[in-house]
């Protein structure tokens, strides 16, 4: 099960990079690896923790309040996570304060506390969520170093332009990555099938 759901939520199903999820705070937030890794975990926060609650409170949880009751714990959270930032971090919430604030929007976290929190038995919710966690963090972090390293020799690479168009550069890599890889393991399976 762990395997299925780190292949997923990793490589196949990333949020940011397949779903295109949370890409708002990821493009903004990504101008430096402080900034991202700040972000990626406060939602790693976010994301777990309103996992773990809603996934044990599920049975308990009336139909008709099921969505006003998911954001109103991922708010909890989110509110927790800024408290925290601005004690203990506060010269880098500063930096990414308006979009510690709105993680409670984010269609990565609600999306993933609808589909599987909500649904799922309590040990999947929390593997799916901190699997969803790192996949997302991989993605806001590494964009954030290929920004900071790229903007060494192209200044544009810090601005919302460039971010635009490192991230679409980016996918497309992913994309030639994904069916190279798609390709080898089809034409791996029938001389797999012809030994047995």
């Amino acid at each position: 099960m762990l395997k299925k759901l780190l292949r997923r939520n990793l490589w196949s199903q990333n949020v940011a990079a397949v779903q295109l999820l949370g890409l708002c705070p990821l493009l903004a937030v990504s101008n430096s690896v402080a900034n991202a890794s700040g972000l990626a975990i406060a939602s790693a926060f976010v994301l777990i923790g309103s996992a773990t609650l809603v996934s044990l409170m599920r049975r308990f949880i009336p139909d008709v309040v099921r969505l006003p009751m998911f954001v109103l714990v991922i708010a909890t959270f989110t509110t927790i996570a800024v408290l925290i930032m601005e004690a203990f971090a506060f010269t880098l919430y500063m930096q990414i304060a308006l979009f510690m604030q709105i993680i409670v929007t984010n269609c990565m976290i609600l999306g993933r506390i609808t589909q599987v929190a909500s649904q799922e038995k309590f040990t999947i919710a929390i593997l799916d969520a901190v699997t969803t966690s790192i996949g997302f963090a991989i993605v806001l972090v590494g964009f954030g170093a290929i920004r900071e390293l790229t903007s060494q020799v192209v200044p544009l690479a810090l601005d919302p332009t460039g971010a635009f168009l490192i991230f679409g550069l980016l996918l497309a890599a992913y994309q030639l990555v994904d069916r190279h890889v798609e390709g080898v393991a089809q034409s791996d399976s029938p001389s797999q099938a012809e030994a047995r």
